[in-house]
């Protein structure tokens, strides 16, 4: 997410060298590289004057801290700033049952999609019964899709083929799903290849039927200054309330982010990061922020962790641990843990100073590689793998559609993995552990995240 901005704005950042005092000379040659990163991630052009005047006014005339680098000085200005940037009064949606939310914006940002999952997020985090009202009645795969997604994730949805009136539907919609006990009712409308007029107009009288409690913009990212056009056009129309901003996770630039608060002042809500419907989180400022200068984003990581961990097996595995029983069938099970919290990529990008590292298709595929060669092995040669060898070995590698030399190139990781985990259980490990325990304390102890 963000990874062509995050890459361009952390290499400008490297460049950054100041001595003693920052002045209007050197910060200028400093943010230099800074303003350049910006507009090449397509930031608007009037975000980037006003962003970069806001940090040269903030650098100008503050004196180096001796026990801090003028660079993290500057980057803690930098930060601050995308902060304010970012932030709105306001990032979330209004606190109320019922709750009546209108997906808008153009034909293939991702209004369905987004309509499922922002039901799902509401339902699994914020204990509404949400619905699902089908108002899209010129493309019939957004029925269809909008009913299979949203009935997989035990969601109310209310669909009529039969009616062309998108405000009957709605009012319709809204009776039968109050009647089931909905009480957050999310209304997916139609889009256009563009704005024009009778989509401005159908819009208005849904609005006008329904009186929407947030009328939600969905953008597409990857549109990057033609999205900030769109939210303005439909911001104009209807006065939106927030937006939903997604394909973060695939060749976004990522500039819109910047760009569409800024420019818009509507605060951006939440981002699609994914395809799968659990794949969608709130927008935090300060989060977006620091992930943007390569920093990470270990409290997003944290709840990842939270909502995907198994605790219970989180702590038999601990015990295993300490007893030196850690097999190839419960390296296994961690590794479908980790699958939970999302791709490899996603993952170490939250992890500070991890944002420069490439994971891509060739890791996932390795690990894709040691799933299947796992699979491919009995119960018993998963507890016990100095068995595999000779024809087991082959049988193995056949399997799992590898040769022989991956096979014994993953029990090998794994016996290395294995002593290191030995090592860990001696007196010098346990000094180790409980010297981090110490330090990391009682945030992590009292969240029970440490054996996560």
């Amino acid at each position: 997410m963000l990874e062509n901005l995050t890459q361009k704005v952390t290499d400008a950042l490297k460049s950054i060298r100041v001595n003693k005092k920052l002045t209007e000379a050197n910060i200028e040659l400093a943010l230099k590289d800074v303003r350049q990163a910006l507009l090449s991630a397509d930031v608007h052009f009037k975000v980037v004057k006003e962003f970069i005047r806001v940090v040269q006014s903030k650098c100008v005339g503050q004196r180096i801290i001796e026990s801090i680098s003028a660079r993290d000085q500057v980057i803690k200005i930098i930060n601050d700033a995308l902060i304010d940037l970012l932030q709105s009064e306001s990032n979330s949606l209004e606190n109320k049952r019922p709750l009546k939310i209108m997906m808008i914006g153009l034909h293939g940002s991702g209004k369905t999609t987004s309509a499922v999952k922002l039901a799902r997020l509401l339902k699994t985090k914020e204990s509404y019964k949400p619905a699902l009202i089908a108002c899209d009645v010129y493309r019939p795969a957004a029925i269809e899709q909008l009913e299979t997604l949203g009935l997989r994730d035990n969601c109310i949805v209310y669909s009529d083929r039969n009616e062309k009136n998108v405000a009957k539907i709605a009012h319709d919609g809204l009776i039968e799903t109050r009647n089931e006990g909905a009480n957050c009712f999310i209304f997916d409308t139609a889009g256009r290849l563009q704005i024009d007029e009778n989509l401005i107009s159908e819009i208005q009288k849904l609005k006008n039927s329904i009186i929407p409690d947030e009328i939600l913009l969905v953008a597409d990212a990857a549109l990057g200054q033609e999205a900030v056009n769109v939210a303005q056009r439909f911001h104009e129309a209807v006065t939106c309330t927030g937006i939903i901003l997604t394909k973060l996770d695939g060749d976004a630039r990522g500039g819109a982010a910047l760009s569409m608060k800024s420019i818009t002042g509507l605060p951006i809500k939440f981002m699609g990061i994914g395809e799968k419907t659990d794949a969608f989180e709130y927008f935090h400022p300060d989060r977006i922020a620091s992930r943007i200068l390569g920093m990470g984003d270990v409290v997003s990581l944290v709840e990842k962790a939270q909502e995907s961990i198994d605790q219970k097996e989180a702590e038999k595995l601990a015990k295993k641990i300490e007893k030196s029983d850690f097999n190839l069938e419960d390296f296994f099970q961690q590794m479908q843990q980790i699958k939970k919290m999302g791709t490899l990529g996603s993952i170490t990008s939250m992890m500070p100073g991890m944002s420069n590292v490439s994971i891509g298709h060739k890791e996932e595929k390795k690990m894709a590689q040691t799933e299947a060669i796992i699979s491919s092995m009995t119960p018993y040669e998963k507890k016990t793998p100095r068995l595999l060898k000779g024809s087991r070995l082959s049988r193995v590698a056949k399997g799992s559609g590898t040769q022989v030399k991956d096979v014994n190139a993953l029990l090998k990781q794994f016996s290395q993995m294995q002593k290191m985990m030995r090592m860990i259980q001696g007196s010098k490990g346990k000094k180790i552990i409980n010297s981090i325990k110490g330090k990391v304390g009682d945030s992590l102890d009292k969240e029970n995240l440490f054996t996560s």
